[in-house]
């Protein structure tokens, strides 16, 4: 009988501390510290997506707060973008869409270095079809590894090399040409 009590009390206990310290937004929760690698990281920000209504809700986790993109874009160390879906997408307009934010936001010479690797991510996510709301992507920087993308905790495709690739990633949401304004000032914690 004190087994099974301690038990329960230990797992509401680890039910506490998961749920403790996470941030909601559009009904998902996104911790507000986690582990990757062997980095601690934390939610820099968050924000919402907005094109002819909410697409997803994302998250960008970092070593250190920051408000400052360029100080964002340069920091070394593992990153973390975790997006959650909140409608269905095709993964020929996400692919679309991303590769189109990286081209938005690179010179005519950034352009022609990340060119394979775009196509690389663009063929992995276009190959999943549909991706259903409630999904859960999430690109990580590992610099051991390079880009990883993973889709409701299964990876997909191969680790995409270089620093620059991520960081043209960011620019998506953080460029000088985000894709939505309110969104980057969100993940630059300056908004909600």
């Amino acid at each position: 009988m004190k087994r099974t009590t301690l038990a329960a009390l230990a797992a509401i206990a680890t039910l506490q501390i998961s749920t403790a310290g996470a941030v909601e937004i559009e009904g998902f929760r996104f911790d507000d510290a986690l582990r990757l690698g062997n980095a601690e990281l934390v939610v820099n920000g968050t924000g919402v997506r907005s094109k002819f209504g909410k697409r997803y809700a994302m998250a960008l986790y970092l070593p250190a707060k920051s408000a400052d993109p360029k100080a964002i874009l340069a920091a070394k160390g593992p990153k973390r973008i975790a997006i959650s879906l909140i409608k269905d997408v095709d993964g020929d307009t996400f692919a679309g869409a991303v590769s189109k934010g990286i081209n938005n936001n690179s010179s005519d010479a950034e352009k022609a270095v990340l060119k394979e690797r775009v196509k690389q991510l663009a063929d992995t996510v276009v190959a999943l079809g549909e991706i259903k709301a409630g999904s859960s992507i999430v690109f990580d920087w590992l610099p051991e590894k390079g880009t990883v993308l993973t889709i409701n905790g299964q990876p997909r495709g191969r680790e995409i090399a270089g620093e620059d690739f991520y960081a043209a990633l960011l620019k998506v949401w953080l460029g000088d040409d985000p894709v939505q304004n309110d969104l980057k000032q969100g993940l630059l914690g300056k908004a909600s």
